[in-house]
């Protein structure tokens, strides 16, 4: 599903314009990624978290040039579902 049809979806079921359905799901997606970018997660109950996970420094190698390269630690953004959001996407 896109942005768009899940704009569409929202509009339809609500009955509000496209237009601010959709300055609403950018507002929200801008939101949850600028409180990401200050180190912060997003807590959704019942749907789940945008969290940031902490990945180690650890070494790689460049194959094509057979040389060994250092891949520093970095921040990654990862969602991890609610249990309630699992249980219902599994089918129980």
């Amino acid at each position: 599903m896109t942005k768009a049809e899940i704009v569409t979806e929202i509009a339809n079921k609500t009955g509000i314009e496209k237009v601010a359905v959709q300055a609403v799901v950018e507002s929200f997606m801008e939101t949850v990624k600028q409180t990401m970018v200050v180190g912060e997660n997003v807590y959704l109950r019942g749907f789940g978290s945008f969290i940031i996970k902490r990945r180690a420094e650890k070494t790689g190698r460049n194959i094509s040039k057979n040389t060994t390269i250092i891949i520093p630690a970095h921040n990654i953004p990862a969602f991890k579902p609610a249990k309630t959001f699992v249980s219902e996407v599994k089918g129980k």
